[in-house]
This record gives structure tokens, C-alpha cells and sequence, in this order.
């Protein structure tokens, strides 16, 4: 493709949509740019010299700009013309210093991975398995060196953590490539270390009464994050950054807004009344819009060291069993109430159990009855089995919180200002 390049026009050029594709200067025969499919582009220059083509890489765009690239490929191009390119012009890729994979790691961050992940932190926590090779130059790295990180992640007792690093660094490797920083990539087809099976840990009755009970000797902020964990059956990131702006506890509703819900879908989430008298007992921090926050001006963290505690007075094995479990414990339970599979998946939040298309950006309301209904099922069992009263809500709320599936009285706790 011959065109006119302006920055205008550079900046128009869409990622390819398989191989990478040039665009060459119309202005400046020789001058062209490549794009590749993640969007990256670089300048170079094509020429045959003494009888050979010769590909010479000029820089990235837009951090080398259309004049710089423009000025940089005319040098290249007269000296090519004056037969002097081989002995004084070395091609900018020569002598431009390498780049180690500990600086690669903050531009494939910022560039690739925050724009198009919205878990990047986590992309980020574990490309930091691969810190001994920090210091070593991008295109010195070898197989071998990613297999040993592999192993050391694999012996410390995370096979399925070893996974994810091949995944992170392979795509960061690919990045490379479309950047021109590698010409190929040192874990192509190399496969994940470990076979991963999935989860199907479901937490017994007296396992989650277990829980419900130990993670509310926490007191707050803990106690209400686990059990409002348990009730509504979302995702640990979603309850714990919950915010105030998002609940209506008069119509017994909280809203996830798209940007905060893991499948970029906004959700609704009927409250049960277990869940509303939950909330209402939640000091409130002034002027602060977060619910589960010791701040004020972030959410919670420390689930690691909550984990433990949690697994000390539950008596659980550590290994044997997650947070996100907890999800899949609602949805057993739900599922044994005969409650069907499109509405649990619909309480959930999986695209597969909402309705979608088109219509699904209409319907944000989509089985609102029938979730409100599986939730307040699911809150009464979790109140039939034992009540909550003991574990620490408060006693003067005991007779409202055991009654709760079938109704909140006026004794529901004020709000309370920190």
C-alpha cells in the first residue's frame, strides 16, 4: 500500500487484522511504516543494497515522529547512494541500546496490557515471577530461562500460578515482536507446565455457617464483607469495592456498574432482606461513597492474611478451598432449590445466562423477580441453618436478623458516621 503519510493519517491506520501489513511513503520512496495487530507501528526503510534488500529498522511511532523518521531515512537512503551505508551507517536496530526485560515489563504494562485488561495489576504481580531475568536484554532471553522460572514457581507450591506467568510472558513476548524489539519469540508453543483441572470445591453446610461465623469475629469491616460475600454470591473484587452510590436499600437493589463487574456487564443484584439489615449495620465513613473501606478513600485488601485467619478458626484446609468457592456453594445450593439454571447463571452475572445481543443492552432488568426470589431462597437458608445473631451483627438486631427471610423490622441499626 502506497499513501501520503501525514500524522493524520498514521494516526487513522487500523491494527491488522492478521499478518502485519506496510504502508509506503508517497513522499519518500524507501520510507514505510508497519502495523501491526495490536496496533504498534514502526518506521523503516527498505532498499536493496549491493544487491540484497535490506529491511532497516528506523523507530516506533509515535515516540519517533513522521519528520524525525522522514529526516533519519534520507541519511540512510544518500549514504546507500553514495555506497558508504555498510561502513559508516549502521541500521538504527544496531545501535540502539537493548532494552531488558525489567524495563520492557512498565511499557508493555501502560501500553498493552491497562488498556485492554482490567485485571492489568494482576497481569503485572505475576510477570514479577520472572525479576531474575530483569536485568537481561529482551532478545538474549532463552526457552531455558522461562522453563527455570517455571520450575521455581512450580517447586514453591503454585503449578497453576506457572501457568499464568507462561500466559503473561508470551503475550508480552508477541508485543515484542509487533514492536520490533525480537524478531521471534524464545516460549513460542511452549507449553503450560501444568494441567489444570477445574474447580468444583463446593463448601458443606456446616463448612459455610463455619465461615460465616469465624469471618464475622472480625468485626468490621470483615464481618459484613463475608457475609455480604456469601448472600449475593458475587465476585470478592465486586463486593469489596462496593459503593454506597450504587445501593438502594429502599427497593432492595445494588447496581454494578459495567466498569466494576469482571465481564464488563452491568448487573443488578437484588438484595434479600438478610442482606438489606446487613448493609444498614455498616458504619459509614463521611463523605466517603465505599462501603467496605478502613480508609476512606480505598476498599479493603489483605484477603491473603483474612484467608488464614478465616482457615485457623473454620478448620478448612487452606488449600482446599477459595473465596470464589463460595460462589460456586450458592449456585450448588440454589440449583438442589430447583431453582433454574438460567436464573442462577442470571444471578451470577455470566454472559451465558443473560439475555444478549441487542436486547441485552436494553435489559438490564432481565429475571430481576426470579434473582430476587433465588437470593431471598438462598438467605433463608443460610438463616435457617444457624442464626446470625451469634456472629456478631449485634444482639439487639437477634429476633429481626432470624426472621429476616420473611421480613426486616423498624429495629433495623441507623447509620453510623466515622
Amino acid at each position: 500500500m502506497i499513501k501520503k503519510l501525514t500524522p493524520k493519517t498514521i494516526d487513522a491506520l487500523p491494527p491488522a487484522t492478521g499478518k502485519r501489513y506496510e504502508v509506503h511513503d508517497a513522499l519518500l520512496p524507501g520510507l514505510h511504516l508497519r502495523v501491526s495487530a495490536t496496533g504498534g507501528k514502526v518506521f523503516g526503510v527498505s532498499r536493496r543494497v549491493q544487491g540484497r534488500m535490506k529491511r532497516i529498522r528506523i523507530g516506533n511511532y509515535p515516540i519517533v515522529s513522521l519528520a524525525d523518521a522522514r529526516e533519519k531515512a534520507r541519511d540512510i537512503l544518500r549514504d546507500i547512494e553514495l555506497g558508504q551505508y555498510e561502513q559508516t551507517s549502521p541500521s538504527v536496530a544496531d545501535c540502539a541500546p537493548r532494552l531488558t526485560l525489567g524495563e520492557v515489563v512498565p511499557q508493555f504494562i501502560e501500553l498493552y496490557a491497562k488498556p485492554r485488561n482490567k485485571d492489568w495489576r494482576g497481569t503485572e504481580r505475576v510477570l514479577q515471577k520472572f525479576a531474575p531475568l530483569f536485568p537481561r536484554p529482551i532478545d538474549q532471553i532463552k526457552r531455558a530461562d522461562v522453563v527455570r522460572v517455571l520450575d521455581t514457581i512450580i517447586a514453591g507450591g503454585a503449578p497453576t500460578r506457572a501457568n499464568r506467568a507462561l500466559a503473561a510472558i508470551k503475550k508480552l513476548m508477541n508485543w515484542c515482536i509487533d514492536r520490533a524489539m525480537i524478531e521471534t519469540s524464545p516460549v513460542a508453543a511452549l507449553r503450560p507446565p501444568t494441567k489444570e483441572v477445574a474447580r468444583d470445591r463446593v463448601l458443606g453446610d456446616e463448612e459455610m455457617i463455619a465461615c460465616w461465623h469465624a469471618g464475622a469475629s472480625e468485626g468490621f469491616p470483615f464481618a459484613h464483607f463475608v457475609q455480604l460475600l456469601i448472600l449475593t454470591g458475587q465476585r470478592r473484587g465486586e463486593v469489596a469495592g462496593m459503593r454506597w452510590s450504587e445501593l438502594d436499600l429502599d427497593k432492595g437493589i445494588w447496581t454494578l456498574p459495567a466498569k466494576r463487574a469482571k465481564n464488563a456487564t452491568s448487573h443488578i443484584v437484588p438484595l434479600a432482606p438478610l442482606a438489606i439489615l446487613i448493609l444498614k449495620s455498616v458504619p459509614r465513613f463521611l463523605d466517603s461513597d465505599l462501603v467496605f473501606t478502613t480508609t476512606g478513600t480505598s476498599p479493603i485488601s489483605g484477603f491473603g492474611r483474612l484467608k488464614e485467619r478465616l482457615d485457623i478458626a473454620v478448620g478448612l484446609d487452606a488449600e482446599d478451598w477459595r473465596f470464589h468457592d463460595l460462589r460456586r456453594t450458592m449456585a450448588t445450593n440454589m440449583a438442589m432449590m430447583r431453582i433454574q439454571p438460567h436464573i442462577i447463571e442470571a444471578v451470577l452475572n455470566h454472559k451465558t445466562g443473560i439475555v444478549s445481543g441487542v436486547a441485552a443492552t436494553y435489559n438490564r432488568h432481565a429475571y430481576m423477580d426470579e434473582k430476587r426470589e433465588a437470593l431471598e431462597l438462598w438467605a433463608k437458608k443460610v438463616a435457617d441453618l444457624d442464626s446470625p445473631a451469634d456472629a456478631g451483627i449485634g444482639r439487639n438486631q437477634k429476633e429481626d436478623i432470624r426472621f429476616a427471610g420473611r421480613g426486616i423490622s423498624n429495629r433495623g441499626a441507623g447509620e453510623l458516621r466515622l
